[in-house]
């Protein structure tokens, strides 16, 4: 073999030695980045837990008529953005709603307002709660780890929304104890219409004739221009979609 072949052959077999260790050198940074991510996903949801941990005692329910009464004195001191509590029937959606001057904020804080991708159950800025708002909107994460508003998945099931018991909401501000009846459940590509807060301009009887016809389910329940509703609103397919559940305050 001449020595132009091998100086030829130990140039090429260098080019490849040092495209593979770039390409390890790439898997492993793709290793540690992965295992980042994923510490950082447990820290989070961990840290989540332990918040709802922390607050339990907040709550105290009646076993005798399953009454509940909430602290908001006490959630307060750690969030004074509480304005609400929530409690959807089948599921495991029982949080404090905190409430902020933008509808961000808490996509990416959690209840102690420390930064968390897990987020919060959080109100959209524009609801008074004091007022007679017709429509409000209640926002959260769908979790792979199944927290926040990830049972909502669980809604669009036939074997969840036909246990009439399912189809109850729970919603407890400082003044008043709430509870709402599901009357609409669809899955749509992400929009605004059903996020409507302000009816001045638009019909609300045009309004919730429109979200009852998108409903995968009939519920048979009536509503009129006088009703106010609960929409609770969660992603799904990677953000492309909204799984919305519309209920009617029924006391």
């Amino acid at each position: 073999m001449s020595e132009i072949k091998k100086s030829k052959d130990k140039k090429r077999n260098s080019k490849k030695r040092i495209i593979i260790t770039l390409f390890q050198l790439i898997f492993i940074a793709l290793i540690i980045f992965s295992g980042y991510k994923i510490y950082i996903w447990y820290t989070e949801n961990q840290q989540s837990e332990k918040i709802l941990e922390d607050i339990s005692d907040t709550i105290t329910i009646d076993s005798n008529n399953n009454d509940y009464s909430i602290d908001f004195l006490k959630l307060k001191e750690v969030n004074p953005n509480t304005v609400a509590w929530i409690k959807v029937n089948g599921t495991n959606i029982e949080y404090p709603i905190v409430q902020h001057t933008d509808n961000s904020y808490y996509l990416t804080h959690g209840f102690d307002n420390s930064y968390n991708s897990s987020g919060w159950i959080f109100l959209d800025y524009r609801n008074k709660l004091d007022s007679l708002d017709k429509n409000i909107i209640v926002y959260g994460h769908n979790r792979r780890n199944g927290k926040m508003f990830a049972n909502l998945l669980n809604t669009l099931n036939e074997d969840w929304y036909n246990v009439e018991e399912n189809r109850r909401i729970l919603f407890i501000t400082e003044n008043e104890k709430c509870e709402y009846e599901i009357f609409s459940i669809y899955k749509i590509l992400d929009e605004k219409y059903y996020l409507t807060t302000d009816f001045k301009n638009t019909s609300f009887k045009g309004f919730i004739n429109t979200i009852k016809k998108r409903s995968i389910h009939d519920f048979g329940i009536d509503l009129n221009e006088n009703d106010s509703i609960l929409t609770l609103s969660t992603c799904d397919n990677n953000n492309d979609y909204r799984i919305v559940i519309h209920a009617k305050k029924i006391e």
